[in-house]
């Protein structure tokens, strides 16, 4: 390999900051194309994303009270789930409006809090990704974030795979697929506040869906297809961080999610 490529691959690997977002993004990758695999498959690409975008009423009041961001972050993107299942259960609303809804409500509260706080140049980084504002103290709660959601996926993937591709069966066993579906609404929300640094609040519920498409279209089972989302997911990452970094401007949000397109692109081509 020429000393050239050589020198753009390990140059970034000497800053501790890129290190640091190395790893966290290999942590959220992972975590949240797992997870990913399931919002597909089940359709629940919408809800993922007023999740997602809801988050940003919660980062900027903590920011402005001085209280903890993941903290403000989680509450909003809990308060909108309970605010989707109430309306939802209302006589005469549906799912979707009860989405639409939320998710227009959360993200333009989050609107006018910035403007009262004169903070807009003070969220960009939270609102597009930025890899040098991931600290250690970011880092241990990434990894906690990502670990419990795969050790939830994990204990109960046998009920989460039954319940996704035939829910009355689900239902008659004794699964509860509305609780597991409140389940993965929680863990939506985990992920969402552990990747919120690095992908951005306005582009995180694309680390969901992107990677885990691709790989449904190339695994066999839910299994190879999380496989397939992981490495997917994990390698647009690392591009994307290389990408942000040597390009100037370039939000490592945008960089990460359009790595994580060309190959949903590719596959879509030529499979």
């Amino acid at each position: 390999m020429p000393t050239a490529m050589l020198n753009l691959i390990f140059a970034p690997l000497s800053e501790d900051f890129f290190l640091r977002a190395l790893v966290a993004i290999l942590l959220c990758g992972v975590s949240a194309a797992c997870l990913g695999t399931y919002i597909v498959v089940r359709r629940m690409a919408f809800i993922s994303t007023a999740l997602t975008h809801s988050i940003l009423p919660g980062i900027v009041a903590a920011a402005l009270l001085g209280f903890s961001l993941y903290a403000g972050a989680l509450v909003a993107a809990l308060l909108t789930a309970a605010g989707v299942a109430w309306i939802s259960g209302r006589k005469g609303n549906s799912e979707d409006s009860a989405i639409g809804v939320m998710l227009s409500v959360m993200f333009a509260l989050g609107i006018a809090l910035m403007s009262v706080g004169h903070a807009w140049r003070d969220f960009t980084g939270l609102l597009f990704g930025s890899i040098v504002s991931v600290g250690m103290a970011d880092l241990g709660l990434i990894a906690l974030t990502s670990f419990i959601v795969l050790l939830v996926l994990r204990a109960l993937h046998k009920e989460l795979e039954l319940a996704s591709f035939d829910e009355e069966y689900a239902q008659l066993i004794g699964a509860k697929p509305s609780v597991l579906r409140m389940v993965l609404l929680v863990l939506i929300a985990l992920a969402a506040v552990a990747s919120v640094r690095l992908v951005g609040a306005l582009l995180t519920t694309a680390l969901f869906v992107i990677p885990s498409a691709t790989g449904i279209r190339l695994g066999k089972s839910l299994a190879q297809a999380m496989s397939w989302s992981a490495l997917f997911a994990a390698v647009g990452g690392i591009s994307g961080l290389y990408l942000s970094y040597y390009i100037s401007g370039v939000p490592s949000g945008a960089a990460i999610v359009l790595c994580c397109a060309t190959p949903y692109f590719l596959v879509r081509i030529l499979k």
